[in-house]
């Protein structure tokens, strides 16, 4: 018992010379730790409660500026405490009071009859206090404040790290939303299971690793389209060099059959490709109607405008089960005129047409490459009948 009183003392005074160290003249503000304490309070294994029952003892501290002269014990009663405490029950304080003083936070100073009491002067001052030893919270003020900037560090660095994470998702999503064609299908697939993986509660090191892939994605986002456009560049300029070319084969199948004397008033009517494919290019609605009357089922009050083809076209491609991508994609890059003849086309031959949309899709590749012209197509339509 009296090894046990002596190292208890000397570890007393040890933490009284820390104290002594941390007080310094100007003193330190008891909230201001406190403070610091509810902010670290998860590396110090306390909970709300536990640092409202310290709050409550802390209310029994005479000083808010803990000097070297402050008296750092206080001896109030379980129901003095438990009133300042918010009517704590005194079986749930007692279980609390033991977490800080396992936590290192207070300190049990027993009287001889386990009792919380003071001896006082005769002037009514505090000489001797048995209760709640404050020393080892203010001997770990230091401590306890580098904990509590290095965990506002680390909030702010993750809740930067979620604006940034916030930011690329946004510009990529923008991006798929802008231009979607196959090319990027692949790469909207990772984004959205990179997206589908980030957890509500995200760690730093977590966010880190979904910033690097959602970086690599906008990366391959940004090579691709650039490709693409490179390749729409290559294209257009094929298609303005062959322009001549395909006018001239068209002339020269004419030729070649008598038969073909009404395909021969339309042959000015062809499609003339401009440099940029994704531009609509001129053709003539009668052309079309000619090459593809089929079409006009599907308008109610016939096809007497571009505005009537393009609906109906709308209509055809829902019948066919083309999906409103393939649509969108082909009205982007052939130009909506343009869109609605090939589709036209395909409804026209759809009895050998096993899958419209891919067929459409297919078309949409060969304009990019500079392949695919849809006066061609009309005039192979216009034809095939006599070919029968």
């Amino acid at each position: 018992m009296q090894i046990l009183e002596t190292v208890t003392s000397a570890m007393r005074s040890r933490m009284t010379q820390r104290v002594s160290s941390q007080l310094k003249s100007e003193g330190v503000k008891k909230w201001e730790v406190y403070r610091h304490l509810c902010i670290a309070k998860s590396e110090f294994r306390l909970n709300d409660r536990c640092l409202t029952v310290l709050n409550s003892l802390l209310s029994f501290l005479c000083d808010d500026v803990i000097t070297s002269k402050s008296k750092l014990v206080v001896f109030p009663s379980n129901k003095q405490i438990s009133i300042r405490a918010h009517m704590m029950p005194e079986s749930t304080l007692r279980r609390h009071l033991t977490s800080l003083i396992e936590a290192g936070i207070i300190t049990r100073k027993d009287s001889p009859n386990c009792k919380r009491y003071a001896h006082k002067n005769g002037e009514g001052e505090v000489e001797l206090a048995f209760g709640f030893d404050f020393t080892p919270l203010f001997a770990r003020t230091s401590e306890i404040k580098q904990v509590a900037d290095r965990i506002l560090d680390e909030q702010r660095a993750l809740k930067r790290m979620r604006d940034e994470v916030s930011i690329i998702r946004r510009e990529i999503a923008k991006a798929f939303e802008e231009v979607s064609t196959e090319a990027t299908d692949s790469l909207f697939v990772r984004f959205r299971d990179v997206v589908s993986r980030i957890p509500r509660r995200a760690t730093l090191t977590e966010l880190a690793l979904i910033k690097a892939s959602l970086g690599a994605i906008m990366s391959e986002l940004a090579i691709t389209l650039k490709n693409n456009a490179n390749v729409e560049e290559m294209s257009a300029n094929a298609v303005q060099y062959e322009r001549h070319h395909k006018e001239s084969l068209s002339e020269s199948l004419l030729k070649e059959n008598n038969d073909f004397s009404d395909l021969k008033e339309t042959i000015s009517e062809v499609i003339v490709q401009k440099p940029d494919v994704s531009k609509a290019p001129t053709i003539s609605l009668d052309l079309i109607l000619r090459a593809c009357p089929d079409i006009q089922t599907y308008a109610s009050t016939g096809i007497r405008s571009w505005r009537d083809l393009i609906d109906a076209s709308h209509v055809v491609s829902g019948f066919l089960g083309i999906s409103k991508a393939a649509y969108s994609n082909a009205a982007t890059i052939l130009g909506p005129q343009s869109a609605s003849a090939a589709i036209a086309c395909i409804l026209q031959k759809a009895e050998a047409i096993t899958c419209p949309g891919g067929y459409l899709r297919s078309l949409v590749q060969k304009a990019r490459a500079g392949s695919f012209c849809v006066g061609d197509m009309l005039i192979g339509s216009l034809k095939r009948p006599i070919y029968q």
